[in-house]
């Protein structure tokens, strides 16, 4: 299975999701990829949106794969199964993470045009394009504990094997429609895989009211 876009993609997760209408849920996109999905799931379940800020640490000469993620209140957590294959030295490893932390931090005041809504007491779904190692969702996952909400799912329309059953451990529940015995990337599993702009993100985020621009 291909998923045409990851509006559709996410509109398909959402159907697997029905069961949490009930729970009024906090939906939250990991930018970029993860809003437009997150903003489809939210228009079949309902529920509100935001966005939980993380950025995954990839190898440097192989950016893709994740060797560990940091995000919002100085969560960090590390791959070391990624780091000890790779060799990656730790001065290599702090010179990566300097980056990341510039580009959260640009991405806080970029997409954040308002206050986070509060997790706490909320059923909190994250919501991504997809997994390969796990090790962005598992940092995004760790920022929402600590908001004390009442569950954490994670939901994603494409997953390596090893990714899921990495997550299953520290969440409630993983929603996840399409498991092939070998992910070679998330992407491969999209027609339309395109790097979305900050542009973009912020118009789903806080669309532009019709008549607004006349």
């Amino acid at each position: 299975m291909i998923y045409p876009d990851r509006g559709t993609a996410g509109h398909a997760l959402g159907e697997k999701l029905g069961h949490l209408r009930v729970a009024d849920p906090l939906l939250l996109g990991l930018p970029r990829g993860g809003v437009p999905v997150a903003v489809a799931v939210r228009e079949v379940i309902g529920g509100d949106l935001d966005v939980l800020l993380v950025r995954k640490l990839g190898v440097p000469w192989q950016p893709e794969l994740a060797m560990g993620a940091i995000g919002e209140d100085d969560v960090r957590v590390l791959n070391y199964d990624v780091m000890r294959h790779s060799e990656v030295t730790p001065e290599q490893l702090a010179a990566v993470e300097e980056l990341e932390r510039i580009e959260l931090e640009r991405r806080r005041r970029v997409l954040r045009a308002q206050p986070p809504i509060p997790l706490k007491d909320r059923t909190v779904v994250i919501v991504d394009d997809g997994m390969a190692t796990g090790a962005t969702v598992a940092a995004a996952c760790e920022i929402a504990r600590l908001h004390e909400p009442r569950r954490v799912v994670v939901a994603v329309p494409v997953s390596s094997v090893e990714a899921l059953h990495r997550i299953r451990s520290v969440a409630d529940e993983v929603t996840c429609p399409l498991v092939p015995p070998s992910l070679g990337g998330v992407g491969a599993a999209y027609r339309d895989f395109h790097q979305l702009t900050d542009a973009e993100v912020v118009e789903l985020l806080h669309p532009t009211p019709s008549g607004a621009d006349q």
